[in-house]
């Protein structure tokens, strides 16, 4: 690099990349922060200069030309413990960082381990350190969609919200699997197989996944047996207290579909303690397919796959691409399907 463009020990500037590449300072500046209205070939020689002189942009400067922070909050309203131990969530920040990461912005993680913690959250997003929010996992009383209307920050959920949209509100953006639509397909399956009296293990019924699951499986079971239905809470203990109420009110139920694989393990455990043959006496059914919980269960888990990581990246790319513009994205529901494993 000439000795004239820089000090040694010095850190390159927008002055130094303009005199290398013979432009203005105001062109640099364009390309750098990606603005328009800049010829092809200027475009080249400022982007050779930079990677000659080694420029890195000044993020506190890029901020103030871009009004852009190059950051995204990705909100989680569970307790630690559960976003640490439920591979849904890893897979899920998975894709939302591959998708940030190749768009060069940066994941905040923010997590609620009780209503307290809104207040914080709230400070945060309020105080511009993040350009927009993901959520997901959220429950219908959650408070964190009224403060992002209030702070008017960008969000778009995982999951179909279950909150009323005000008048005239067309509904906050979001990515969602077609739940009703696998759980059709997974108790249909169970029928096909000859089975006749179908339990549901649901998730919390606070989640729209759960009731569009629940939802699912009274399409298909049309003026079923209401005691063959048990609520649990999308974990392993969960879906063993479940199985439990259930095998107490029906002892001669021959199938059980629950509402995730987490929840399926646990009603597999009980069904070994009390001498059942899965499928041979009772026939199991999840949903996620949570590679090393579904193919790890005894017997293999059949269940209804959802992309989660690829959801990651469409909530990510749906913000991303909302930003500034007028318009908010439009809901986006990615298909299921069932994947036939031992255990139906």
């Amino acid at each position: 690099m000439p000795e004239q463009l820089r000090v040694p020990g010095d850190r390159p500037t927008l002055e130094a990349v303009a005199a290398l590449a013979g432009v203005s300072r105001a062109t640099v500046s364009r390309v750098v922060n990606g603005g328009d209205g800049v010829r092809a070939h200027l475009v080249d020689k400022v982007r050779e200069a930079v990677r000659e002189l080694g420029y890195v942009p000044n993020h506190a400067a890029r901020t103030l030309v871009t009004r852009r922070t190059g950051a995204v909050a990705v909100i989680i309203p569970e307790p630690e413990i559960r976003i640490f131990s439920d591979p849904f969530f890893s897979r899920q920040i998975r894709g939302i960082s591959r998708e940030l990461t190749a768009q060069d912005t940066q994941l905040v993680l923010l997590m609620v381990e009780d209503r307290g913690d809104y207040e914080r959250i709230e400070r945060y997003l309020a105080g511009g350190h993040v350009d927009g929010a993901l959520a997901f996992s959220l429950h219908t009383d959650d408070p964190l969609p009224e403060i992002t209307r209030r702070i008017g920050m960008p969000t778009v959920y995982g999951g179909r919200p279950g909150w009323t949209a005000g008048p005239g509100d067309p509904g906050d953006p979001y990515v969602d699997a077609d739940n009703r639509g696998g759980a059709r397909e997974a108790v249909r399956h169970l029928l096909a197989r000859g089975r006749r009296s179908v339990a549901h293990i649901a998730g919390p019924l606070d989640q729209t996944s759960a009731t569009d699951r629940l939802d699912g499986y009274r399409d298909v079971v049309v003026g079923g047996d209401p005691a063959l239905v048990a609520v649990g809470d999308f974990t392993p203990a969960g879906g063993a207290r479940a199985m439990r109420e259930l095998l107490e009110r029906r002892p001669a139920l021959d199938a059980v579909f629950a509402a995730n694989d987490l929840m399926a393990t646990g009603a597999l455990a009980v069904l070994r303690e009390r001498g059942f043959d899965v499928p041979g006496d009772v026939a199991v059914v999840g949903f996620d397919d949570t590679e090393r919980v579904a193919e790890a269960a005894d017997p293999p888990l059949t269940t209804v796959r959802q992309d989660v990581e690829g959801m990651g990246r469409l909530m990510a790319r749906l913000l991303l691409g909302t930003l500034g513009s007028p318009r908010p994205p439009q809901p986006v529901i990615t298909p299921t399907v069932l994947v036939r494993r031992a255990s139906a």
